[in-house]
């Protein structure tokens, strides 16, 4: 699993703590009325935020991250027993993380956890989704029950959070969506259908979201992480494999996994990627961050379909790795 904020022409700057409003694309002092477009009397001293999933993984570590860079971050989970390790790695740090019951794949969850955010800080300036689930499998072995479970926590969520932060985004005219993908939003990761279809969906409404949104002041952005020490690549160890057929598509999944967690990315670099991303005067749309992250996403697009298709009939291993490194610049003979 490989994962991702995506920006584009925003007006407004997230960050508000230099206290600052953007007009046309560049910073300028407060004039003291309002602030990105909030009447001074809503001011929030720091930006908040909410991110899902934050109780392991990606999200842990930018709840914690983020919160130790001053913003006051809600962090949600669906069950508040899940978040032992969150508040211990926020002790450890000294900084205040607050947990929030959130279920991403129920809307009225969602509703809830927007509004217990809104009313205890006053609103939501950044909006991470980061929930997720893996699901690996060729796409005929893999049932339509897996697809439907994995598009409902990685699209569905992000369409049921983002819809319920909006209408206050769009009101003051400033705010930050940050959608995590992931590389398999970008290549069609071999063996993992559910998952590859669900982070193609996802660059491709954030993609349609950051141009309806512009014009209100509010900024997108996608981050496209590779191979990112989390749980969900431990909880993501199993494959249909029911026919026998596909075991070269398997073990090359697995291989380029077991090359990548040799010296895979570190959550916080994927913490760097969305502060970047919120607080940047010079907005992109996408961001990598990872092993195999920034290789993958730039070099895709340099080869032909055809090329990406000739790489999967390749037979042998060894000539497969070979090739593999020639076309992406990445060694995963490792595994």
């Amino acid at each position: 699993m490989i994962t991702i904020v995506a920006a584009l022409s925003a007006v407004g700057r997230c960050d508000w703590r230099d206290r600052a409003v953007i007009v046309a694309g560049s910073l300028r002092p407060d004039p003291g009325e309002m602030l990105l477009g909030t009447p001074r009397s809503r001011v929030r001293p720091m930006t908040v935020a909410l991110i899902t999933g934050a109780n392991s993984g990606i999200g842990r570590g930018a709840a914690v991250d983020l919160a130790g860079r001053g913003w006051t971050v809600y962090g949600s989970m669906r069950s508040l027993d899940k978040g032992e390790k969150l508040q211990a790695m926020a002790d450890e740090a000294g900084v205040t993380v607050h947990p929030v019951v959130c279920d991403v794949t129920d809307t009225e969850s969602v509703n809830r956890a927007v509004a217990e955010v809104t009313d205890a800080a006053g609103g939501i300036d950044v909006m991470v989704n980061n929930a997720g689930i893996g699901g690996n499998g060729v796409l005929e072995e893999t049932p339509i029950s897996l697809y439907e479970a994995v598009m409902d926590v990685n699209v569905y969520g992000v369409v049921r959070c983002t819809q319920a932060v909006l209408p206050q985004m769009r009101e003051r005219g400033a705010g930050c969506i940050v959608n995590v993908s992931s590389v398999a939003g970008v290549i069609a990761a071999l063996a993992q259908s559910p998952y590859v279809v669900s982070k193609w969906a996802v660059e491709g409404l954030t993609e349609g979201l950051a141009q309806e949104v512009a014009p209100h002041g509010i900024r997108v952005a996608i981050i496209e992480p590779g191979i990112v020490k989390t749980a969900i690549l431990a909880k993501n160890t199993e494959a249909p494999n029911e026919s026998g057929a596909y075991d070269r598509a398997y073990r090359r999944l697995f291989a380029f996994y077991a090359a990548g967690l040799a010296d895979p990315g570190h959550p916080s670099e994927v913490s760097d990627v969305i502060y970047e991303a919120v607080t940047t005067d010079e907005p992109k749309l996408r961001y990598s961050c990872g092993w195999g992250g920034p290789e993958l996403t730039e070099n895709r697009p340099r080869i032909s379909d055809e090329d990406w298709v000739a790489l999967g009939a390749i037979d042998d291993d060894a000539e497969y790795v070979a090739r593999f490194a020639e076309l992406f610049g990445l060694d995963i003979a490792a595994g």
